[in-house]
């Protein structure tokens, strides 16, 4: 693949150490012609605006791809909302204001598809985004990332500072979190499946009914698309980054069963909670603008599941 030229001479990737940030690492490196520079938590305090600062007269970039945030599953965000809510507000707005301080030409970030309005109807369309509050199970993360689109918009107003916010649907691959209390649905399936199988168990609890329906999109296809971002969207208005196919959560268990070599049964425990229904994204306006996420859900599946074998042999997997 050849790289791109590239008006960016350095951009910084915060949150590089974190599940989508190593996909994005990967394809910003081949994919454009630019140095790539990558921090996590260990580098630099991003709650501290005095490191925040730091981090940005360190690496004096002329772009910035902000990922860095404190993401988990619906457990999660139902045991600790003020911890969600806190974190990604100050994450995001403390990033965003100073690197425009800091004279950087672009920063491009992330929020998740849960922002969308609990009652909005699927495909959900970007138009949907300020038609309601979100599920009740994530509203307190939703609500916190939501607000770097509103920020997006000030500053573009006020100061011409050139952003892009876009919104990735149920992502999952390599380098996602295993840890039961954090995991997203595809990670703690594929962990349970497989330890399951491991012990010989006959059956397996899943929750929930089955019955909702969700958009899942492989990590590696939403990096693959971030150079064409940086290089071509100079827009506030938000971009979905999903595959806009439907499968329900019932259909899903049944998959990763098969990817995983599981043989007993699966049953399902209704006294957890489904959360929304149904909740697709659509891609419009993705394709619209010559991008797409093609990687078919098992074969996703069946890569995630073969670097999670090999992570955990290795003690480099977050259980």
């Amino acid at each position: 693949m050849n790289r791109l030229a590239s008006p960016y001479r350095k951009i910084l990737v915060t949150g590089a150490t974190g599940f989508l940030g190593h996909h994005a690492l990967s394809a910003l490196k081949a994919g454009l012609e630019a140095e790539i520079v990558g921090v996590g938590r260990r580098d630099y305090d991003l709650m501290d605006p005095g490191q925040v600062r730091r981090m940005l007269a360190d690496v004096r970039p002329d772009a910035v791809l902000h990922l860095a945030a404190k993401v988990g599953g619906i457990e999660a965000n139902r045991t600790y909302p003020a911890e969600f809510y806190y974190e990604n507000l100050v994450l995001a707005a403390l990033t965003f204001h100073e690197s425009w301080r800091a004279g950087v030409k672009k920063l491009v970030t992330l929020m998740g598809g849960c922002s969308y309005p609990s009652t909005a109807p699927s495909p959900i369309r970007e138009e949907e985004m300020w038609n309601g509050l979100p599920q009740i199970e994530s509203r307190y993360y939703s609500m916190s990332k939501k607000a770097v689109l509103i920020q997006s918009e000030a500053y573009r107003r006020q100061y011409g500072f050139s952003s892009v916010v876009l919104v990735p649907g149920n992502v999952y691959g390599e380098f996602d979190n295993f840890n039961q209390e954090y995991a997203h649905v595809i990670p703690a399936l594929i962990r349970r499946f497989v330890e399951a199988g491991e012990k010989g168990a006959p059956s397996i609890a899943c929750f929930g009914s089955g019955r909702p329906t969700r958009d899942f999109v492989y990590a590696a296809d939403v990096a693959a698309t971030l150079p064409w971002f940086l290089l071509n969207y100079d827009s506030s208005a938000p971009v979905n980054i999903s595959s806009g196919n439907r499968i329900s959560i019932r259909e899903l268990a049944e998959t990763v069963r098969e990817v995983t070599g599981f043989q007993g049964r699966i049953e399902w425990d209704a006294s957890k909670p489904d959360g929304q229904m149904d909740k697709i994204f659509a891609v419009d306006r993705l394709h619209a603008l010559g991008l797409a996420c093609p990687t078919a859900l098992r074969d996703g599946l069946r890569r995630t599941t073969e670097w999670f074998l090999k992570a955990r042999r290795n003690g480099t997997v977050r259980l």
